[in-house]
Order: structure tokens, then C-alpha cells, then sequence
């Protein structure tokens, strides 16, 4: 993960890392000279140098992809005692910063999917255009995409294509795997990609423009299981409601509508816009904690035209943030 994110659903054609909507993202965070201050998603480190180009006390970084280490050192030596690399999860942030001695921050910005650095390296196993080993683990622990589609069961790996990459053709595609995989199993991107594009269909144009790879839905699906991405986030978004101190602030970029409805969804509830089913019914207002947020603009952010034209990675980036109240953090059994 990093602050150069891509779409789940474009293809790997830039080679530059750019920080997605980072204007925007700097001026919801508002950094302060005095502030200390979390980037969850640290990759090329471009939100963590900008951040730190506005003089704040302290910036931690926070990634579990031992590439980065090269870009962090970079801004360790241009930041000094003023910047740290933290290895790990964004959800673990609160006991990271903890073996720090830090308990509360001002602000935290996380930018949720698969970096373009990371789409860009074919060893990687994220790309279904670049051949590489069948990987997708953004750390270097756990289960592969291999691991997925050669051990799961057929009606498992039609549920998780469905899930998490919303593929229509799951079914199909899950069964051609099945099939493809008891004459070989699965161990480089581009055997499964071609499997998975015959069984969807090649890519058509509408309107003259060109539809979306047929792998492209299965890959996004393998990458969001194999990284627990959405747990990871739903966890990230409770730690921060926990560190963050009252009025500090929480910027959010997602790139896609699974990642932007967990994030609504957590904003809606923690800013106590709960819905009253009836007028003579008691809300469920009445029996929730207090708002531990309030909501700094309506609705997500996109990118500018003149940001797409740049940056085509840019064009299904939203952006959400909202401001830390008094309120004690929810309990984690009200949190689920």
C-alpha cells in the first residue's frame, strides 16, 4: 500500500508514482507545525514528504512492504528527527506507535489498495498484463494467490471472485480455474490471466471506449483476499478512532466502491447519522455512544479533470475525512 495508489481496475501502463489527490489530501489533514502525524500507507513516501514539508513535529510512516526501505531512508536523511519507518500493518498503528511512546496523534492518512509501485513490478504478482510469480502479497508472509486458486474449493473461489472483485462471470471463471488447474497448477499471473479472460470474454469497446481486461475483476478479488484488505481497513479505521487526539484528523483514499463503503459506512455511523426507522419507535441513536466524529465535507472527493489527465490512476480515487470529537472511543463490540 502507498500514497501513489492506482484503481484496482486500470490497467499497469504508468511507471511514474504519484500521489494521488494530494492537494485535496493536505488540505483536509491541514497539517500543524506543532503536529505529530501518521501516513498508515507509507510506499514512495509521497504524502509522508509532503507532510512533512509543512514543518510538523513528527511524521511516522507505517508499511508492511519491505521494498520501501530505499524511499524511506531518503526522507529520514532529508527529515531528520523528524520522520520514522515503522514495518507493519496500518491496523497495528496503535501498538506500533505505542513501542514509540506514542499515544495519541493529530492526524492520519491512509491510502487503501495496491500501489503502483507494486502493480509495476511484474515480480510482485499483482499484474495480469506482465508475467510474474501467481503472489499478490503486499508483505512477505502468508498464503500466495497461488496458494488460492490451486487449493481452494470451486464454490469457495466463485465466492471470492464474486465478493471482492464483483465479477458477474464467477461462477465460470471459478470452474475454468478448477478445470485449468488438475492438468497444472497455477504459478505465474499470465497462466491464470488467460484462463480467466477466456472464460469472461476478451475485452469489447462500447461507446468507443474500451472495456475493462476480463482478468481484472479476478485479480482485484485474489489481491483484496490474500491481504485481508477490507478487514485490514476496518481495523485501521477503529485504531485510528482510538489514537487520534480531539480534533485531529482522518483522511481516507479509496479506490474502489468496496473500500469507499466500508469507509462511508464507518463515517456515517461514528458521526451518529443513524438512521430513525419510525417516529414512534425509539432510535437507535438513543442507544449508541456519542458521535466520535464529525464529518469535514459531504460526501468523497475526486480527483480533478486536470489531475486525470495526468494521472489516469487518479480517476476512481475518492476522497473522505472527518474530524476527531471528545467522545471516547466506541467499544469494539459496538465497533462490529
Amino acid at each position: 500500500m502507498g500514497a501513489h495508489n492506482t484503481s484496482s481496475l486500470d490497467a499497469p501502463s504508468v511507471s511514474s508514482h504519484v500521489s494521488v489527490m494530494l492537494g485535496e489530501v493536505l488540505d483536509a489533514l491541514n497539517p500543524d507545525q506543532n503536529g505529530v502525524y501518521v501516513d498508515g500507507t507509507f510506499g514512495a513516501g509521497g504524502y509522508s514528504r509532503a507532510i512533512l514539508e509543512r514543518n510538523v513535529s513528527m511524521l511516522w510512516a507505517i508499511d508492511r512492504d519491505p521494498s520501501v526501505t530505499m524511499a524511506a531512508e531518503k526522507i529520514e536523511k532529508d527529515f531528520p528527527g523528524k520522520f520514522k519507518l515503522l514495518k507493519g500493518c496500518f491496523s497495528e498503528m496503535e501498538s506500533l506507535l505505542s513501542e514509540q511512546g506514542q499515544k495519541t496523534v493529530d492526524g492520519i492518512v491512509l491510502d487503501i489498495g495496491v500501489s503502483s509501485m507494486q502493480i509495476d513490478q511484474a515480480d510482485r504478482g499483482f499484474s495480469f498484463i506482465n508475467d510474474g510469480p501467481l503472489d499478490m502479497r503486499m508483505g512477505d508472509i502468508g498464503p500466495t494467490a497461488a496458494d488460492v486458486v490451486n487449493l481452494s474449493e470451486e464454490e469457495e473461489l466463485a465466492n471470492i471472485i464474486y465478493q471482492f472483485g464483483e465479477e458477474r462471470a464467477s461462477r465460470r471463471v471459478a470452474h475454468a480455474i478448477v478445470e485449468a488447474r488438475e492438468v497444472k497448477p497455477f504459478t505465474r499471473t499470465l497462466e491464470l490471466s488467460k484462463i480467466v479472460e477466456k472464460a469472461v470474454g476478451a475485452p469489447r469497446y462500447k461507446k468507443g471506449k474500451r472495456q475493462i481486461h476480463g482478468a481484472t475483476r479476478t485479480f482485484q478479488a485474489l489481491r483484496i483476499f490474500v491481504n485481508d484488505e477490507l478487514g485490514e481497513l476496518r481495523r485501521g479505521l477503529e485504531a485510528a478512532e482510538r489514537i487520534l487526539s480531539p480534533g485531529g484528523r482522518l483522511c481516507v483514499v479509496t479506490f474502489h466502491s468496496l473500500e469507499d463503503r466500508v469507509v462511508k459506512e464507518f463515517f456515517k455511523i461514528r458521526s451518529g447519522d443513524v438512521a430513525r426507522p419510525s417516529r414512534h419507535m425509539p432510535s437507535q441513536v438513543d442507544q449508541m455512544p456519542d458521535p466520535t466524529f464529525e464529518i469535514l465535507f459531504k460526501g468523497a472527493k475526486k480527483a480533478s479533470e486536470q489531475e486525470i489527465e495526468q494521472n489516469i490512476r487518479s480517476r476512481s480515487a475518492k476522497l473522505r475525512a472527518a474530524v476527531r470529537t471528545e467522545a471516547t472511543a466506541w467499544k469494539k463490540e459496538i465497533a462490529a
